[in-house]
């Protein structure tokens, strides 16, 4: 049962690695991926934010840090070493077969972080912000799968280490907002999203 799912996931890998390689991918997704990319994006939330929200504000981005902590801690230090599988792209036996696009990193597969983090992250701002924006929802969704989705499309992982970092990340990321509102229920009482943001 195991071998056969492993051979799923190299199929499934395959078919998105190999299969829809196309210039335009080749140059996207890569960066989707870097975490650099969406440093403006950070800092934008973060003054947002504090701007919007003061000593409240100050709050959420200590909670996004925690959350970002905790999902790192459980991706990167305990399941993927423990765990210990081999990326695509060092996999002595597999890798020929494997567009690599980016450098491969020595670190190990399952799962992956990238999944584990972007999707907690997504998850406790729709969490906070999901009831007073109706964007919040899919564009948190399709920022952390797009940049999951690259993970598999340049080598480096396998759909099934997105897809179990996802689940991770969605359950670490909406247990850390219930906390938030748990412990600072006046946030959901008694703030709003600014007009120029609704609109």
């Amino acid at each position: 049962m195991l071998n056969q799912l492993i051979h799923f996931d190299q199929e499934v890998f395959l078919a998105i690695n190999q299969g829809l390689s196309n210039p335009f991918f080749d140059w996207l997704l890569p960066i989707l991926r870097n975490p650099y990319t969406w440093a403006p994006l950070y800092l934008f939330l973060i003054i947002f934010f504090i701007k919007h929200y003061g000593k409240m504000g100050i709050l959420i981005v200590a909670f996004t840090l925690a959350n970002f902590g905790i999902s790192d801690a459980l991706s990167s230090h305990l399941i993927k070493k423990n765990v210990k599988r081999i990326r695509p792209c060092n996999d002595l036996v597999f890798k020929n077969e494997v567009n690599i696009r980016v450098r491969c990193g020595s670190g190990f597969s399952f799962t992956s972080s990238h999944a584990t983090n972007h999707f907690a992250m997504a998850f406790f701002w729709i969490s906070l912000f999901r009831r007073r924006w109706k964007h919040a929802l899919w564009l948190g969704i399709t920022w952390a799968s797009l940049i999951s989705f690259s993970q598999i499309y340049v080598g480096v992982h396998y759909p099934v280490d997105i897809i179990c970092g996802a689940l991770l990340g969605i359950l670490i990321g909406t247990g850390v907002g219930y906390l938030f509102k748990r412990f600072f229920p006046s946030f959901l009482q008694n703030t709003k999203i600014p007009e120029t943001v609704t609109t």
